[in-house]
């Protein structure tokens, strides 16, 4: 996708409503996502230093948190066929606020997992496992879409999240891939699918055999 196309379905969502525009990214919406990825990434920092101390070393290695884009959430509603507006985004995208954290083995992602369902301030509403079951392009992640409360002077709101968990290497295959994916041109695009879900494969044997290893050097 070239940078005139680019500005061009720019343009033309932010046309769509400006009344969505505003909602999404000016009002009371966008505070209350800051609110709720910082304090996710807060929850966080907690069950990383709890896993580190009960295992001795290092488990959330990097986490990020951020907001969507206008225009990439008109883009998703557009591919689901919804119709663009703000109700419909906050109830239907799950991914409008979201973190991600990068642990440094797959026994990890789960374990962070399991001490976030056990905290009563964190509502998990679905689990999407895509290292059990990957998607066809080979993407490999946990997302937990949760509900985390935030608390303001008129009361507490319950914010919907995405987090996703994955490994070093599965966020690194994760990023090449939506860099490349608007770079390739439809005449070589299955081809390289293909080779993009070859080296998923190879990413899960990494992240397999480094777990093995670990496991072997923890018996001594």
């Amino acid at each position: 996708m070239n940078m005139d196309v680019k500005l061009q379905e720019k343009c033309e969502c932010r046309t769509d409503s400006s009344k969505f525009y505003n909602s999404l990214m000016n009002g009371d919406f966008r505070m209350k996502g800051e609110c709720a990825v910082s304090l996710l990434l807060t929850k966080l920092d907690i069950v990383n230093v709890e896993l580190s101390m009960e295992r001795k070393r290092t488990v959330i290695q990097i986490k990020t948190g951020r907001l969507k884009s206008f225009e990439s959430t008109c883009k998703k509603m557009k591919k689901k066929g919804l119709e663009l507006n703000f109700p419909t985004a906050v109830e239907r995208i799950n991914d409008l606020i979201g973190v991600r954290a990068v642990c440094s083995y797959v026994d990890d992602i789960y374990a962070v997992a399991d001490v976030l369902e056990q905290q009563s301030d964190i509502r998990i509403l679905k689990k999407k496992d895509y290292i059990q079951n990957p998607k066809n392009s080979g993407y490999r992640s946990l997302h937990l879409i949760l509900e985390i409360p935030i608390v303001f002077k008129g009361g507490t709101q319950w914010v919907k999240m995405e987090l996703q968990l994955r490994t070093a290497a599965m966020d690194y295959w994760a990023n090449l891939d939506h860099q490349l994916r608007y770079k390739k041109r439809k005449k070589e695009s299955d081809e390289i699918d293909e080779e993009l879900r070859q080296c998923a494969e190879v990413v899960d044997k990494l992240d397999k055999r480094m777990l093995e290893i670990r496991r072997k050097i923890d018996k001594l």
